[in-house]
């Protein structure tokens, strides 16, 4: 008496939930130079929100610096106050076309609000997955009390849920963990 309850579906939701989180997370800055701390940054041009990637060529010539070749020179300004409003406490040096972020070392006190950030992150997504986890059970209750699986399947796959929330969250403070020793390195 089987039925369609996909426990595939919700975890490929819990799949794109932590490559959300691992797309999040890089954004964060370490000591190092990384273009994709610059994904947070949006600009207002033309009419609407672009990311730099959309605006200028992004390269990492040596380990703490960024260049950004700017494609239209009248964006320039515009990058360049989006990225000093953003939330990555650096200072851009604008020359003609292109723009080059110095990334300085990290400061103790800086590390320590980056942690708090990545820590906020990682809870946001592990809420994601427990709310996956809880819409998967609902669907479960609902399939029960319409009498389209079994008591025995339903604890079942409640049972597979969990490992899969479990599985989910394991992998979530893996990544966690390793980002936060990633900020720590000095």
């Amino acid at each position: 008496m089987s039925s369609e309850f996909s426990e595939k579906n919700y975890s490929s939701k819990m799949d794109k939930t932590v490559e959300s989180f691992k797309k999040e997370i890089s954004s964060l800055r370490t000591g190092r130079a990384n273009a994709s701390m610059l994904d947070i940054v949006k600009i207002d041009v033309y009419g609407q929100i672009m990311p730099i990637n959309q605006l200028a060529t992004i390269s990492v010539p040596e380990a703490r610096l960024i260049s950004i070749q700017v494609w239209d020179k009248s964006n320039v300004s515009l990058i360049d106050s989006a990225i000093q409003k953003s939330e990555l406490g650096i200072n851009p040096q604008i020359d003609g076309q292109i723009i080059r972020i110095r990334i300085p070392d990290l400061t103790e006190e800086r590390r320590k609000e980056l942690i708090k950030i990545l820590k906020g992150m990682t809870e946001k997504s592990k809420v994601s997955i427990r709310n996956i986890r809880r819409e998967a059970n609902e669907e479960l209750k609902k399939k029960l009390k319409d009498k389209n699986i079994t008591e025995d399947e339903n604890k079942n796959f409640e049972k597979n849920t969990q490992k899969l929330t479990d599985d989910h969250i394991n992998i979530l403070d893996k990544i966690s963990s390793d980002k936060e020793e990633e900020i720590l390195q000095i």
